[in-house]
């Protein structure tokens, strides 16, 4: 119906956030103004909300998009309420971490959380053969210039995230001068990838609570592949063992 409402979105990096917050804007011909909560403070709110106000004048709607919500402070995220609440503007905020946690009250009753998952193998793959065939956006490469192995490799360095998987696209074509991509350069760029981790942060305690619920349930193979995810990622090995010590006890 083009009616928004202010929301926050919650997911892993590479999900797409930003990328759905314009999409919703150029579909309710709303103005997109952007943020990044790392980089702005309450000066560049008002900013915006002065420019918010100048096409709220002209009858238009303003959506602005916070990246990394959960980086402003309590009096930057109370600076919103009152041109939330007016209707100056329709606030996406975009986080990694959980709102519940990061957020004010006051703006997170204000807002509808939505939770965006990790994409799967296959999504990944039809974005990565879109940038291949795009002519006009994409890399100028056919489908036909990487195998199914090869895509497959990327789509497993990427580990959900869809920006990991288009740069490894992009580092993987830069460095082919053929036709077609050899299987030594797949290798060479995804040999430096990381399994997605964060330390002390969500998926930190996700993974070591998937590990805790595997060894509890007697799955063998989920202990063995949740222990090798973690050390994969970079976790310190002694903290492993002293939670295995506390699983034992």
């Amino acid at each position: 119906s083009g009616a928004l409402h202010s929301m926050v979105f919650w997911g892993p990096p590479g999900t797409g956030k930003t990328t759905l917050a314009r999409m919703l804007a150029n579909y309710c011909g709303a103005e997109f103004l952007s943020l990044s909560a790392v980089l702005s403070g309450v000066k560049d709110i008002r900013a915006a909300v002065d420019q918010a106000k100048q096409r709220q004048a002209s009858g238009k709607q303003t959506v602005l998009v916070v990246d990394e919500v959960h980086r402003f402070n309590k009096s930057q995220q109370d600076a919103f309420l009152p041109y939330v609440e007016d209707g100056t503007l329709i606030f996406i905020g975009a986080t990694t971490e959980n709102p519940s946690f990061e957020l004010n009250n006051a703006l997170l009753s204000r807002a509808r959380v939505y939770v965006l998952r990790r994409h799967e193998p296959d999504e990944l793959l039809r974005i990565l053969c879109h940038a291949l065939e795009d002519t006009e956006h994409g890399l100028g490469y056919s489908s036909s210039s990487m195998s199914d192995d090869q895509l497959s490799l990327l789509v497993q360095a990427a580990d959900g995230d869809a920006r990991r998987a288009l740069n490894l696209l992009e580092i993987v074509t830069d460095l082919s001068d053929e036709a077609t991509v050899s299987d030594d350069i797949i290798k060479e760029v995804v040999a430096g990838g990381v399994r997605r981790f964060d330390k002390g942060g969500e998926v930190f305690y996700d993974q070591i609570s998937a590990l805790h619920k595997s060894v509890r349930g007697s799955s063998a193979d989920g202990a063995l592949y949740w222990l090798a995810r973690m050390l994969d990622g970079g976790c310190d090995p002694l903290y492993i063992a002293r939670r295995v010590v506390r699983m034992a006890s």
